[in-house]
């Protein structure tokens, strides 16, 4: 029994490092394909198919769950979060939460090197204005790693309350399948855009967990 468990436990750092190479392959296959074609017909299907939803109160929802991602309210989520952890004595949780402010120079590195522009009037309908590049997302990005670890945290720390911690786990589930959808609802961004905002979302998420993990004290029992 001890040798199958020890055996897992080998495997699994492989099969999770396995699992990385192959999203940051993905996600740099994606980003030169863009680069190199920064108008694909396909993205312009699809945002003009999501925007046939438009409404006054549709346009208001998605500017609300955007709202989260638009500066200074990023920076302010992030600091105001890790603030609360730190009050509440869970001061690992705090620090690890505020590393996630490092991913907008992550996102603007990226931004600058494909340098793709952002959907225009010539092609779709814009409820929102944004400046900087388009690809890849760092709405998606920034809601996938932030949101993403509250999850993690809420799964894992069982001394917040259950009620606290279902309820925190629901509106983070929420606004990451929901950010991509109102990107481009919004004009905001191309569907290829969101792929690579989450893909990258996802590659910032593994560090931070496995830092977090990796250094976390052993709970006694």
């Amino acid at each position: 029994m001890k040798i199958q468990q020890q055996q897992q436990m080998r495997f699994k750092p492989t099969i999770l490092l396995s699992i990385l190479v192959l999203l940051i392959l993905m996600f740099s296959t994606l980003s030169v394909f863009i680069a190199e074609h920064p108008i694909l017909p396909f993205d312009i299907k699809v945002s003009l198919l999501i925007q046939k939803l438009q409404s006054g109160w549709m346009d208001q929802l998605m500017l609300a769950i955007s709202f989260f991602g638009e500066l200074p309210y990023s920076l302010l989520s992030v600091l105001l979060v890790a603030g609360i952890f730190y009050w509440q004595k869970f001061r690992r949780e705090a620090f690890y939460i505020a590393m996630v402010l490092f991913s907008g120079l992550i996102i603007l590195g990226v931004k600058n090197l494909v340098n793709r522009p952002r959907p225009t009037t010539f092609y779709v309908r814009l409820v929102e204005v944004n400046r900087f590049q388009s690809y890849p997302s760092g709405h998606v990005l920034s809601y996938v790693l932030f949101f993403g670890f509250l999850i993690i945290l809420m799964r894992t720390l069982k001394q917040i309350p259950l009620v606290t911690r279902n309820f925190i786990t629901g509106i983070s589930a929420f606004l990451v399948l929901m950010i991509a959808p109102s990107r481009i609802y919004l004009g905001a961004h191309w569907f290829t855009d969101t792929i690579g905002g989450f893909l990258l979302g996802i590659i910032c998420l593994f560090p931070l967990c496995y830092f977090y993990f990796r250094n976390k004290p052993v709970e006694k029992v």
